[in-house]
């Protein structure tokens, strides 16, 4: 396909605005060349007369669409400027075609013109292809091949569901619990076990039918397609489609309004939803008010990072952003001009001549607001007697879900107040409200459109409502008012130039319709012109174009920002360069990493008091006690807890214990020690600890850790947007107050804030670490690997990178920790030994002449030398590391011996690390040791 090459020698602009400039001047060009100096088009006459008479045919330009005319296909695959056609594969629930089977092997297709249709009429740069159910049961494999036969010629490829699976998943789970949710009516109220069991099935099934489609989809999937996914109804596609192929571009775009996440967390699967949606590329809504509550429900819920940009978790960006939809502008005021349609206005105009025509286009729908509107327009007849005989209010209600009693008691109730209205202020001659239970053609509606002098439209809730829209573009002759409910999507965009109203306000909207009939031909005149300019500007097919544009846009993007994420550990290998080895190093952390998992992605908050109380995992233990008794093998336990907690978990074990990031050091067997520099100044505690003190009085379900060397405030399970503002509050107020003059490092974490000595990272500290080990222990041969475990923030994640032989191009800004004064281990102030300022010159320049030779010899493995002080050294040992025939003041060996593959570094829950390798969850840390004591 062409599309496989789609802007494949184009350069990427440095931004979006960049590429957006880029775009909208490629487009004025093209507009510019398609007329001569003469002004005349260079186009054929008759391309654009075949264009506009699709457009005053209705319909009928849908089905050319859709069957390929010939000059659409030519114009596809004839790209203009070095642009190649890119195939789109549109999933919605629908096909734009309803099939009506005739014989075992025939089928009628008819075509409907919904807005997806239109949308893509414009862009030049794709070609669309729908998937989707066609609305009919097909259970025979003959009647299925001949259906797909006949929706190729329509570019629509069937996705056959069964009669079941659309009760359960469509009746079911998207009308009855989903689209209730996200139009704020909420959940059906369960009054008996079986309800909460048909919920679950209308789920299960739900789930199956979005796997259908993703079927469908791949079969049919060609590499560089874009796939753009609709509505509620296939929520769970993105996951299925990048769980198939992570490298498909994947869009996904809700249509319906997206609920409050107060609403949606009422919802039983609603985190299985959001991690559903979060796995496209780009995700759309018409307003940036749906976007923001879908950000606020992944946030809340799920416990990720909601940024200008979208939603992130472990350095994966997900797009959100607001796409207004638009219509086909250009069709509605071509089709003004036809002679059926003029016919039509000459009649409308006849009929109600001398009165003010009101207007509303409804669905019979609970969230239309019909009702509210009928009396609104009751009360301001009520108040106003000049109008009784000088106004009439045409309402079309297109019945929907007439099966349902709820659209049925909704239809009765309409009705009534109609009759109601109608008998109390009509005549023999005029009635004030005409009803309509049906639809009108395309050519009535342009008409009466065009007639209308005042658009009502009072939905209670609504994604976009395009009935505004399609009044406004009809409108260029009357100069028609607009009254718009601001719970419409449509406010946003066309609010300037509407009368925005509050529907369930009877009042408010009453005084609307009587400013809107008394409102001066000026200000209709600006306010038209306002609303025009943005109709015919933001069409649909812009909306689409955009669209399209930005998923690839994102696509390239995140190629070129986001970090790959490290592969899984592999344990195998692992396990055998431990078994090949002769002196092994652990360094485990604690938290996150020894623990048992107190936490889930889809249960936030339940564990809280289990995670302030910190256990080791009870299936740790055998494989601790195996480990720790290898004479080959050196176990560190490095964690930012104090020293209690340590030893209360780990005091059976022989091992060695740091506590605080490393400030406090001891072997099981031995006494606490201190690693702090002698001239670190702690006079700053007392007043960082009253300022947790406050923040924790005041914000809920937030608690403080009071630890010798740093404090911790910890808001995990506080309010997620609260909690934020909370700690920007208290990082202000201690960078101004108590730690502006102190020699302290501010550690934000993702629902923290710590307060620590400066300079204190786990990679700074293990210099000291290492010291006290060789100083302590009498190794007889270099440590030749090393396994470094732990969740680490990223300020201490210089561990991962201090044993490598070369930094990663690509860290952040992590640089491997220098031998220097203040880094010496303990044991030269145990010694007495401070060391002269040359010998301490000497020793830098070794070890900096050491690496440089390391990284120029051999980048596959790094050494560096400790002296059995604990001080660097870079004197080589010629035998094996064992130690020499000098006098015990200058007995030096090679600490580390450690070749690059012998080095494994695994970051525990985070993706976005320095470290080599990752393990999800502690149980597979877990998982991960039992194996290799095992394999010891």
């Amino acid at each position: 396909m062409p599309g496989n090459n789609y802007n494949a020698n184009s350069p990427v602009p440095s931004s979006r605005i960049d590429r957006l400039l880029r775009q909208r001047l490629r487009k004025n060009n093209k507009a510019s060349n398609s007329n001569d100096a003469n002004g005349n088009s260079n186009s054929n006459g008759n391309e654009g007369l075949d264009h506009e008479q699709r457009l005053r045919e209705g319909d009928d330009f849908v089905e050319q669409y859709l069957e390929g005319a010939s000059a659409a296909r030519d114009r596809w695959e004839k790209p203009d400027s070095g642009l190649f056609t890119q195939r789109l594969l549109v999933v919605a629930n629908r096909l734009p075609v309803s099939a009506v089977r005739r014989g075992e092997e025939s089928w009628s297709l008819e075509v409907s013109g919904g807005g997806l249709v239109s949308a893509l009429l414009g862009v030049k740069e794709v070609e669309a292809k729908w998937i989707g159910w066609a609305g009919v049961n097909v259970p025979d494999e003959p009647g299925q091949r001949a259906l797909t036969k006949a929706l190729a010629e329509k570019r629509c490829i069937p996705v056959f569901l069964d009669e079941e699976i659309v009760h359960q998943y469509y009746n079911g789970y998207c009308n009855n619990i989903l689209w209730p949710l996200f139009h704020y009516l909420g959940l059906p109220q369960e009054d008996r076990l079986a309800t909460t069991r048909s919920f679950q099935s209308q789920f299960a099934a739900y789930k199956k039918a979005n796997q259908m489609f993703a079927d469908v989809v791949n079969e049919h999937y060609e590499e560089g397609d874009v796939v753009w996914c609709h509505d509620y109804h296939l929520m769970f596609l993105p996951k299925c489609l990048k769980d198939h192929n992570k490298n498909m571009k994947v869009g996904w775009f809700l249509h319906t309004p997206f609920p409050s996440s107060e609403i949606h967390r009422t919802l039983p699967s609603r985190s299985e939803l959001l991690r559903a949606v979060l796995a496209a590329d780009l995700v759309g809504f018409h307003t940036y008010d749906y976007a923001r509550h879908f950000v606020s429900a992944c946030t809340r819920i799920l416990g990720l990072e909601g940024t200008p940009e979208g939603v992130e978790d472990q350095g994966r960006l997900t797009r959100v952003a607001a796409f207004p939809i638009g219509i086909d502008s250009d069709r509605f005021i071509h089709a003004l001009e036809a002679p059926q349609v003029q016919e039509h206005i000459r009649e409308l105009k006849e009929r109600f001549s001398g009165r003010k025509v009101m207007l509303g286009v409804d669905r019979l729908d609970m969230i239309k607001g019909i009702p509210q509107k009928i009396l609104a327009f009751e009360k301001f007849l009520e108040e106003n007697q000049y109008w009784h005989d000088k106004v009439v209010l045409l309402q079309i209600a297109v019945p929907t879900r007439t099966d349902v009693p709820e659209y049925q008691k909704l239809t009765s109730q309409v009705h009534e107040i109609v009759g109601r209205i109608n008998g109390r202020f009509g005549t023999l001659t005029t009635v004030p409200i005409h009803h309509l239970d049906r639809s009108l053609d395309f050519q009535a509606l342009c008409a009466l459109y065009a007639v209308t002098d005042i658009a009502l439209v009072t939905s209670l809730r609504d994604g976009m409502n395009l009935v505004s829209y399609e009044f406004v573009a009809c409108q260029d002759e009357k100069r028609g008012v607009l009254i718009l409910s601001e719970f419409a999507g449509a406010a946003q965009s066309l609010g300037a130039g509407a009368i925005l109203v509050n529907p369930w306000n009877i009042t408010e909207v009453a005084a609307s319709i009587g400013q809107a009939l008394n409102m001066s031909a000026e200000e209709r005149e600006k306010r038209h012109l306002h609303n025009f300019s943005h109709v015919t500007t933001h069409t649909a097919q812009e909306w689409a174009e955009t669209f399209v544009s930005e998923l690839n846009d994102t696509v390239l993007e995140a190629q070129q920002r986001i970090r790959q994420v490290p592969p899984s550990l592999p344990v195998e290998e692992a396990i055998d360069r431990y078994l090949q080895s002769s002196n092994r190093l652990l360094i485990l952390g604690f938290n996150a990493t020894l623990t048992e998992p107190v936490d889930s992605p889809d249960r936030r908050g339940g564990d809280q008091i289990r995670e302030m109380d910190l256990k080791l995992h009870p299936d740790l233990k055998q494989p601790l006690t195996r480990l720790c008794s290898d004479p080959k093998t050196t176990v560190v336990v490095l964690s930012g807890s104090d020293r209690g907690v340590l030893d209360e978990n780990f005091g059976d074990y022989d091992m060695w214990l740091a506590a605080e990031n490393g400030m406090f050091l001891r072997s099981t067997r031995g006494d606490w020690m201190t690693t702090m520099p002698e001239h670190s100044n702690m006079e700053w505690v007392d007043s960082v600890k009253h300022v947790f003190e406050y923040f924790t009085e005041r914000t809920p379900r937030s608690h403080f850790e009071l630890r010798e060397t740093s404090l911790v405030w910890n808001y995990k399970y506080s309010d997620v947007e609260f909690g934020r503002l909370q700690a920007r509050d208290m990082l202000q107020h201690l960078w101004t107050g108590p730690i502006s003059n102190a020699s302290v490092d501010v550690v934000q974490g993702s629902r923290s804030v710590e307060v620590r000595a400066v300079g204190v990272t786990k990679g700074v500290t293990i210099v000291r670490i290492l010291g006290e080990i060789v100083h302590s222990k009498s190794i007889s041969a270099p440590i030749d690997y090393v396994l470094c475990v732990g969740h680490s923030l990223g300020k201490d994640e210089d561990i991962y990178t201090f044993f490598e032989p070369e930094l990663p191009s690509d860290n952040i800004g992590i640089v491997r920790p220098k031998i220097s004064d203040a880094t010496k281990s303990c044991g030269d102030r145990k010694s007495g030994r401070s060391g002269s300022k040359s010998s301490q010159k000497q020793t830098q320049r070794n070890t900096e002449n050491k690496r440089n030779n390391n990284s120029n010899n051999n980048s596959s493995s790094t050494g560096n030398g400790i002296n059995s002080s604990g001080s660097s050294s870079s004197n080589s040992v010629g035998n094996g590391g064992r130690r020499s025939s000098q006098s015990p003041d200058k007995i030096t060996w090679n600490v580390l011996d450690l070749k690059g593959d012998n080095y494994f570094s695994c970051a525990v829950g985070r993706k976005r690390t320095n470290a080599r390798y990752r393990l999800d969850t502690s149980d597979d840390v877990v998982s991960f040791l039992r194996d290799l004591a095992r394999a010891s």
